[in-house]
C-alpha cells in the first residue's frame, strides 16, 4: 500500500515538473542573468560637398550677420538664413566656408545642403541660371505678350502665365522656351509650372518637356491580327 502511494506521488511530481514542456514553457533551475546594453556613439563623417570652399568673385559683395547672409552682385541680391547646426565663415578674400556647429547626423546633412545653397547664391547674382523647355506636338506653340507667356497646348483656349519680375523668358521658333534669372529655385518653380500644363506623354512624346529631359517611350497597343 505504501509503495503504491509512493509511486503515485512520484508520477504526480513528474507531471508537475514537465507540465511546462507540455504547454511550451521551458523550466530551468539556472538563475537569471542580467544583460547590460552599451550605448554606441555613431560617428558622423564630414560631408564631401560641405567641406569644399565657396569661391566669391570680385564683383560680389557678402554681408554676414549672425546666421544670416546677404549676397549682392550685378544681377541682383539674395539672402539666406542658416540653421543652428551650421555656420558660415569668411576665411580669406574671395572664400567662404560652411562649418558644422555640432556633430550630429542632421548637422552632416545640413552641411552639404547649405554649402550648395550658398554657392547657388553667389553664382546666381554673378552669372545667373537658365532652364530650357521644348514644346513637342502639332500646333503646340508659345509666344510672349507683354509680361505674359502665352501657350497653345491643344486646349480650347490659350494658357496665359504671368512672368515674375525677377525672371526673363525668351521664346525661339515658337517651340523653345528659355527661363533665366539669378534665383535658381524661382527659375525651377516657374519652369515646372510651365511643364505641368502638359507633361510629355510616353507614347508619342507630345507635351512640354525640359530640353535635357529623356522621355521613356512605351509601345502602343498592336492592332488585331487578321
Amino acid at each position: 500500500m505504501v509503495s503504491s502511494v509512493t509511486s503515485s506521488f512520484q508520477i504526480s511530481n513528474l507531471n508537475s515538473v514537465f507540465l511546462g514542456e507540455r504547454k511550451k514553457f521551458r523550466v530551468s533551475s539556472v538563475p537569471a542573468v542580467h544583460i547590460g546594453f552599451f550605448r554606441k556613439t555613431t560617428e558622423c563623417k564630414e560631408s564631401r560637398i560641405g567641406k569644399q570652399p565657396v569661391a566669391v568673385p570680385s564683383n560680389v559683395t557678402i554681408k554676414l550677420e549672425g546666421q544670416d547672409i546677404q549676397v549682392k552682385g550685378p544681377l541682383g541680391e539674395l539672402a539666406l538664413t542658416y540653421p543652428r547646426e551650421v555656420t558660415v565663415e569668411r576665411q580669406e578674400p574671395g572664400t567662404l566656408r560652411i562649418r558644422k556647429t555640432v556633430e550630429t547626423r542632421r548637422a552632416n546633412q545640413m552641411h552639404g545642403l547649405f554649402r550648395t545653397l550658398t554657392d547657388n547664391l553667389v553664382v546666381g547674382v554673378s552669372k545667373g541660371f537658365e532652364k530650357k523647355l521644348q514644346l513637342v506636338g502639332v500646333g503646340y506653340r508659345a509666344m510672349i505678350e507683354g509680361n505674359e507667356l502665352v501657350l497653345n497646348l491643344g486646349f480650347s483656349h490659350p494658357v496665359k502665365m504671368k512672368i515674375p519680375g525677377s525672371l526673363k523668358v525668351k521664346v525661339e521658333e515658337n517651340t523653345r522656351i528659355t527661363v533665366s534669372g539669378y534665383d535658381k529655385s524661382e527659375i525651377g518653380e516657374f519652369a515646372a509650372s510651365i511643364r505641368r500644363w502638359r507633361p510629355p506623354e510616353p507614347y508619342k512624346g507630345k507635351g512640354v518637356k525640359y530640353a535635357d529631359e529623356i522621355v521613356r517611350r512605351k509601345e502602343g497597343k498592336a492592332g488585331k491580327k487578321k
